[in-house]
């Protein structure tokens, strides 16, 4: 174990460790809005729920009726209150949240909006289960260490980085509760996500109060990288991109829109790419058409720097905007990547060359007393991740997520799934220790690690992940 991470207070962990969807009630009780309210009423105590959402044509939550409501308005009218529409008593103001937030995101709303019941929607803004006060009550965090709605109801970048700089004390606190590193790479990549959500909508608002308009056509905000596939440490920076449905004279508004999400990112304290992967810069912003042409340069002109390009761009989620464009981009990325075998033989060519972490004797091979793990380690691993991903057009972004749909298809043994997802949660605790041993040291987290700070079992963990790590690559099929 790294040594000198300081003690912290303990905190609840399981806000952190399990998501929304896995204690929601599902499904959900919906209703259009101009179903009487009295139905309304009956099929709540027919179903034993204490709410119905309103939906509109397209399946997204419009209005909320609790029993609260019911309470408050037959005390105001009687039973003559009964006598209108669902629409006409409903709560227009839908509190959502995505199933895949953590809990604690939850418990975060509640506590602002003074609100007993969220509806949880999907990737669409569909509701697909309602979580409750009361299921919640079994689940409580230190209040200094919640998140929750502080990116929500950040006003600007000086507001973000209050929630920034609270990131490696919840990492320590949830490591030291016994959350594992996947986990906690997780729950930081969804606040980086969620902060890239808030810094474009802040720039949309601002744009529009500053006399740009509304946005020219749809568009989608991407964020890539470890960000994207859900598995960001402290160390991280700003990788993003933008798609959208317009044409070349749109192009000024969304450069605009671009320059001022990455200022205010960086003025929370993610500071700029320093390969200049960000939505402000003209080679990651673009139409759905020009994305083509940019993927096929890509993948039919294959060389380092494009590979190093779809190592970032190939994990993107959509945080901002039009899901749809989003996912039609992604689709459009994986069958122009799957379409050719010279593009896939050279990634399995560069995954099968990561190697160098292991020296002749067993040692670990360090460079100035360090280890660049993401380089020698995380880096192999998501990358044979993504081609077996792109070859099986899977569309899961997670290392994780990516292996266990291989898994699933029989691609992969469930033994060796096992052991990768085992390696990566080593590689990702070392370096998150290491990170966290640096910053209480006030140096700057990295991906580099001293074994020399770790003690003889962690050192042979480490030994036997990076080791089964050259074997794994070849089980995932890279060295063809």
């Amino acid at each position: 174990m790294v040594a000198d991470i300081a003690p912290l207070s303990r905190i609840d962990s399981f806000p952190y460790r399990h998501r929304i969807n896995e204690v929601m009630r599902s499904p959900v009780l919906t209703a259009p809005p101009d179903l009487p309210l009295l139905e309304a009423v009956r099929w709540m105590e027919a179903s034993r729920v204490s709410s119905i959402v309103a939906v509109a044509a397209d399946g997204t939550a419009t209005g909320i009726f609790t029993e609260r409501d019911l309470l408050r308005l037959v005390a105001k009218d009687g039973a003559a209150g009964l006598a209108v529409t669902l629409g006409a008593v409903m709560t227009r103001a839908v509190i959502t949240v995505p199933g895949e937030s953590f809990v604690h995101v939850a418990l975060a709303r509640m506590a602002r909006t003074g609100l007993r019941h969220l509806v949880v929607v999907d990737a669409a803004r569909r509701p697909v289960g309602i979580v409750t006060g009361s299921a919640l009550l079994k689940v409580r965090a230190t209040e200094a260490l919640v998140l929750g709605d502080s990116v929500e109801t950040a006003r600007d970048g000086e507001a973000m980085a209050a929630v920034v700089a609270r990131l490696p004390r919840l990492a320590a606190a949830l490591l030291a509760e016994g959350v594992t590193a996947r986990n906690i790479a997780a729950v930081v990549a969804l606040v980086l996500r969620d902060l890239t959500a808030r810094a474009t909508e802040l720039a949309e608002a601002g744009m529009a109060d500053d006399g740009w308009g509304a946005p020219p056509a749809r568009y989608a905000l991407l964020v890539l990288g470890s960000a994207g596939r859900g598995e960001s440490l402290l160390a991280f920076d700003q990788d993003n991109a933008l798609v959208h449905a317009g044409g070349p004279d749109d192009d000024p508004w969304f450069a605009e829109l671009g320059r001022r999400l990455n200022a205010t990112l960086a003025q929370a304290g993610i500071p700029l790419c320093q390969g200049k992967v960000m939505a402000g810069e003209a080679a990651w912003r673009h139409s759905l058409e020009q994305w083509r042409a940019e993927l096929h340069r890509w993948v039919y002109s294959v060389e380092n720097q494009t590979v190093m390009y779809c190592d970032i761009f190939f994990d993107f989620q959509p945080v901002w905007g039009d899901v749809a464009l989003a996912e039609e981009l992604r689709r459009l990325a994986l069958d122009t990547a799957a379409g050719s075998g010279f593009f896939l033989r050279y990634l399995a060519q560069n995954v099968a060359a990561m190697d160098g972490s292991i020296g002749l004797f067993g040692s670990l091979v360090t460079v100035n007393g360090r280890l660049n793990l993401k380089k020698f380690g995380l880096l192999p691993l998501v990358s044979a991740a993504r081609l077996r991903a792109i070859r099986a057009g899977v569309t899961e972004t997670g290392t994780d997520d990516r292996f266990g749909a291989l898994a699933e298809a029989g691609a992969i043994h469930p033994d060796d799934l096992r052991d990768l997802i085992e390696v990566r949660e080593i590689l990702l605790r070392s370096l998150l220790e290491q990170q966290l041993a640096d910053l209480a040291l006030d140096i700057p987290p990295s991906a580099r690690i001293d074994p020399k700070c770790f003690d003889k079992p962690a050192r042979a963990r480490l030994r036997w992940a990076l080791k089964r790590l050259q074997t794994l690559k070849f089980v995932c099929g890279v060295g063809g």
